[in-house]
């Protein structure tokens, strides 16, 4: 990756909004599992929009921008 240039987002089909942050980042890939998310949020690496976020239950909507580690996601309704 060359630098300066960001991982596209990849957009995660969801059912029904809002979805609960630690939810979504087990759905997108960006946790393994809750204790995974748990500890992502408590560490201070997850972000929402570019604020960091440590609340497993913050209510998503969508079009908001999970980052984690470089990869983001972003809930669409379909």
């Amino acid at each position: 990756m060359m630098v300066g240039m960001s991982a596209p987002t990849d957009d995660v089909p969801i059912s029904a909004e809002p979805i609960r942050l630690g939810q979504f980042l087990k759905l997108a890939g960006l946790a393994e599992d809750g204790g995974h998310a748990k500890e992502l949020l408590e560490s201070g690496e997850v972000t929402v929009n570019g604020r960091t976020e440590d609340r497993r239950g913050a209510q998503l909507r969508a079009g908001d921008v999970v980052a984690v580690n470089g990869r983001s996601a972003r809930p669409v309704t379909g």
